[in-house]
Formats: structure tokens, sequence, C-alpha cells
């Protein structure tokens, strides 16, 4: 909502993501970039880079093999790699006692497909697409932050 508020408020001025941290950024001065779109943004990347990881997993076969239709392998990856360094010990144990809360795979794809019954094999493909196409977007997004010097490390 913050981000689509910034882009709404001038969209001549905030065609970009850039534009918005570009503008942000001289803007707020030095409590940038812990305010405003940045930090929505930044929040935002690194919960879409938790959902890549986790799908990407599940596409690459990866799975605990006494329980292949359960997904806590494929969400403990994600999380290790996307989340877990910004998150204090009480998050950290949270997320690992909410993993056993997750969906079945087979339950997760058939949300994917937005209900209809699909083969698995069909539903990976589609992930696979899918991946490729947002990854790179996503990649652009993350170095953004790091040239412009907007990411923030602390622990929430």
């Amino acid at each position: 909502q913050k981000i689509r508020a910034v882009y709404d408020s001038n969209p001549a001025k905030f065609k970009t993501l850039q534009n918005i941290l570009e503008v942000e950024k001289e803007m707020h001065g030095s409590a940038w970039p812990k305010i405003g779109a940045t930090l929505a943004l930044m929040w935002l990347k690194r919960g879409l880079k938790f959902m890549l990881v986790l799908l990407q997993s599940i596409s690459d076969g990866e799975r605990d093999e006494e329980h292949p239709n359960l997904i806590r392998v494929n969400a403990l990856k994600a999380y290790e790699i996307a989340l877990k360094k910004y998150h204090g010990w009480m998050l950290q144990k949270l997320f690992t006692g909410s993993v056993y809360a997750l969906p079945y795979k087979s339950d997760l794809l058939k949300a994917l497909e937005k209900g209809k019954e699909v083969k698995e094999e069909e539903s990976i493909e589609k992930i696979h697409q899918f991946l490729s196409r947002v990854t790179p977007i996503l990649d652009a997004i993350y170095e953004m932050y790091t040239k412009m010097n907007a990411e923030l490390s602390y622990k929430a």
C-alpha cells in the first residue's frame, strides 16, 4: 500500500521503483531508508525472495523423503536464505514452529492452479516458467538496493 500510494501520488515522477527510492532518499535525508516506500519495498523484496526460493526448492524436487508431500524442508530452506538473518531469536523460533501448519505440496500446487486438477509435472513446469521471468526482476531490485546503499540489516 505504501509503494502504491507513493506511485499514485505522482505517476509521472515515480515511473520506476528506482525513482521512488531516489526521491525518498533526497526527501527524507538521514531517516532514509528506514521509512516510507523504501522500507516497504525492502520487506516486500525479502518476502518475494522467500517465495521464489520456496518455489525453486519445490520445483527442484527437494523434499523430506519420509514425508514427500510436506513442504517443511522447502520452507525452512527459503527462510534460511531469505529471512532468518533479519529476525531475532523469538521470530526465528516462531517461524520454525509455524512450518507445521503449512499446506501439503499437493494442496499448494492445486492452489497455484486455481483449484484445477493438473499433473504435478505441469505445475512444476509453470513454476519454472514463472521463476525464469520473475527472478531477474527481483535480482535487479536487490542490486538497486545494494548500489543505493538502501539495505538494512537490523533484526525485527
